[in-house]
C-alpha cells in the first residue's frame, strides 16, 4: 500500500527541518525564560526564514494546515479537562461579560477601520482586514466583496501575531513569572497518569470532536468540538487526566511553525505598511481590553487579568494555551474567545450589508 498522493509529494526533509528549526526556537525561549517559550520561539525563528526568504540546506521552511489541525484538538481536549461541576456553576455570572462583547466588538472593528484608513489603506480592505475575530471567514467575505487577499490577510495575520506575541509579555510584567515558561500547559488533572482506556477515551474525545464540530459547523471547530467531547467525558467519569506536558508542548511548536510559515511570500513593502498599522491597532485593542476587564471584573467574579485574556483578541487555540499555561479560567477564557468569532463575523457581516 503507498503514500496518498498529498503525503507523496510532501517535501518530508523541509518540513522535518521547519520542526527542528522550530523546536531550537523555542528550546532557546525557554533557556531565555521567554512567556510562552516554545510557541513564541518556534513562531520568530520561522516566521523570519519565511518573510526572509531563506532557504536552510536549500529548502524553504514548510507546514501544512493539515498537521497544525491534526494538533489543535489537544488543546481542546486539555481544556476539556478543566470543565467541573463548580467551574459550570460560575457560569451563571458571566452574562455582563458576554454582553459587553457586543458593544467592545463593534467599538474595536470602528477603531481598527479608522486606523487602516487613515493611514492610507483601501477600505475594503480595511474593513475586512479590521474584523477581531475569524481570520478565514473575514478574509474569505473580503474577497468576495472584491478585496486584495493578500493584504487582507496580512492585516488579520498581524492582529493574531502581534497579541499572541505581547499578551504573554504583558502578564510576565505583571506577574514576574514566563507564561508557559516549563514545557507549555498545566492543569491540576495534568498529573493523574492515565490508563490506556483513558488514552483511547482521549483519542476519542478529539476525533469524534473535530468530525461532529465540522459536521454542525461549530465555530473554530477543531478546538470547540473536543472542547465538548472531552468536558462530557470527564463530566461523566470516564477519563480523569488530560493529554501529558510533553503532547502540549510539541502542539505549540507545531502551532508556532504553522503560524510563522505564513509569512512566506509576503511582499516586504506591503509587511512593513500593514505591519506599522497594525501595531498601532494593536495597542488600541489591548487598552481597550484593559479598560473592559477593569470594568466588568467586579460583575463577573473573575480577576482582571482572565477577563483581560478573554478579551485579547488573539487565536483561539493560542489564548486557550495562555490560560493553560497561568491556570487561570480556562472555561471562562475559551468561551468569551468562541462567543467573540462568532459574534465578530456576524457583526462583520451585518455592517457590511448597512454599508453597502
Amino acid at each position: 500500500m503507498g503514500f496518498p498522493d498529498g503525503l507523496r509529494r510532501l517535501d518530508w526533509a523541509a518540513l522535518g527541518m521547519t520542526l527542528a528549526l522550530g523546536g531550537l526556537g523555542g528550546g532557546v525561549a525557554l533557556l531565555l525564560h521567554l512567556p510562552l517559550a516554545l510557541l513564541l520561539g518556534s513562531l520568530v525563528v520561522t516566521g523570519v526564514i519565511a518573510a526572509a526568504g531563506w532557504r536552510p540546506f536549500g529548502r524553504a521552511v514548510l507546514l501544512p494546515m493539515k498537521l497544525r489541525s491534526a494538533f489543535v484538538p489537544v488543546i481542546g481536549v486539555a481544556i476539556g479537562g478543566a470543565f467541573s461541576p463548580e467551574v459550570l456553576g460560575q457560569a451563571g455570572a458571566w452574562g455582563p461579560s458576554l454582553l459587553a462583547l457586543l458593544v467592545f466588538l463593534p467599538v474595536l472593528h470602528g477603531v481598527g477601520y479608522v486606523i487602516y484608513t487613515r493611514g492610507g489603506l483601501p477600505k475594503l480592505e480595511s474593513f475586512f482586514g479590521a474584523v477581531p475575530g475569524g481570520l478565514i471567514e473575514s478574509v474569505q467575505m473580503g474577497e468576495e466583496a472584491g478585496g486584495d487577499v493578500r493584504l487582507m490577510t496580512v492585516l488579520q495575520f498581524l492582529r493574531l501575531i502581534l497579541t499572541i506575541v505581547s499578551v504573554p509579555l504583558i502578564f510576565m510584567v505583571l506577574t514576574g513569572g514566563a507564561v508557559g515558561s516549563a514545557s507549555g500547559a498545566a492543569l491540576p488533572a495534568a498529573a493523574v497518569p492515565l490508563t490506556v482506556q483513558e488514552v483511547a477515551v482521549l483519542l476519542a474525545a478529539g476525533a469524534l470532536g473535530v468530525a461532529v464540530g465540522r459536521a454542525l459547523r461549530f465555530p473554530a471547530a477543531i478546538m470547540t468540538g473536543p472542547v465538548l467531547f472531552s468536558a462530557v467525558a470527564h463530566a461523566a467519569g470516564l477519563v480523569h487526566g488530560v493529554p501529558p506536558a510533553w503532547l502540549v508542548g510539541v502542539t505549540q511548536v507545531v502551532v508556532g511553525c504553522g503560524l510563522g510559515v505564513r509569512f512566506a511570500g509576503a511582499e516586504r513593502a506591503m509587511l512593513w505598511r500593514a505591519g506599522r498599522l497594525a501595531v498601532v491597532n494593536a495597542v488600541v485593542a489591548l487598552a481597550l481590553a484593559y479598560g473592559f476587564a477593569v470594568m466588568l471584573a467586579p460583575w463577573v467574579g473573575e480577576p482582571p487579568a482572565a477577563v483581560f485574556l478573554a478579551f485579547a483578541p488573539g487565536g483561539l487555540a493560542e489564548m486557550s494555551l495562555i490560560a493553560l499555561s497561568l491556570q487561570m479560567s480556562v472555561v471562562y477564557v475559551t468561551v468569551h474567545h468562541v462567543a467573540r468569532i462568532v459574534l465578530s463575523v456576524l457583526i462583520a457581516k451585518g455592517a457590511r450589508r448597512w454599508t453597502g
